[in-house]
């Protein structure tokens, strides 16, 4: 009786071993940081770009040029600094993907003004580079949505042939805001459904 539930028992033995070689590992539950990688885990980048087009009479002013800048040269004047035109973005780095660190992250956000005008005066449709404002900064996930940041924002940065005095309407690189640090706490919520 002993050799016979033996010569029952050591097949299926066999078996249930090559099928528990055969099955795929269990895969870690979404969100556990137990499986990924100390440096670069694959979903180290997160961010959004935009593209945003300004309709004449409403141009994006970054404050470079006065808003009376017309009356210094009429369609010709030097100080055409209102865009038409904008892309900006944002882009979050997390390196770390296990420990405490998976909580730090570093992020960028650029936005770059395109465009010819001068308000009531000349409404073209040109993309002249104008200039770049960007920003960048660290942070620290704390829970639940909320992320503590420091952020460093720049002045403005001109680009091309317009990185030159452009005459009396000229207000300087300071921006809408010049430069400064903040900060802050920041709150993400809600989930998308696409």
């Amino acid at each position: 009786m002993n050799r016979v539930a033996w010569i029952l028992a050591f097949p299926l033995l066999i078996c249930s071993l090559g099928w528990a070689q055969a099955s795929a590992p269990p895969t870690p539950a979404p969100g556990s940081p137990g499986e990924e990688r100390m440096f670069f885990p694959k979903d180290m980048f997160w961010g959004w770009g935009q593209f945003d087009l300004a309709p004449p009479h409403n141009e994006i002013d970054p404050n470079i040029c006065a808003g009376n800048a017309g009356q210094y040269g009429g369609v010709n004047a030097p100080c055409s600094m209102f865009a038409r035109y904008m892309l900006s973005g944002m882009l979050e780095v997390r390196p770390f993907g296990r420990g405490q660190l998976r909580r730090f992250m570093v992020f960028g956000a650029p936005s770059f003004l395109f465009g010819k005008t001068i308000p009531q005066t000349l409404y073209t449709w040109s993309p002249d580079a104008i200039g770049i404002e960007h920003s960048w900064g660290v942070g620290i996930f704390i829970a639940k949505g909320f992320e503590f940041r420091v952020t460093q924002h720049f002045l403005f940065d001109r680009l091309g042939a317009r990185n030159t005095y452009l005459g009396v309407a000229d207000l300087g690189n300071n921006g809408p805001w010049g430069r400064y640090m903040t900060v802050g706490v920041h709150k993400s919520f809600g989930t998308r459904r696409w």
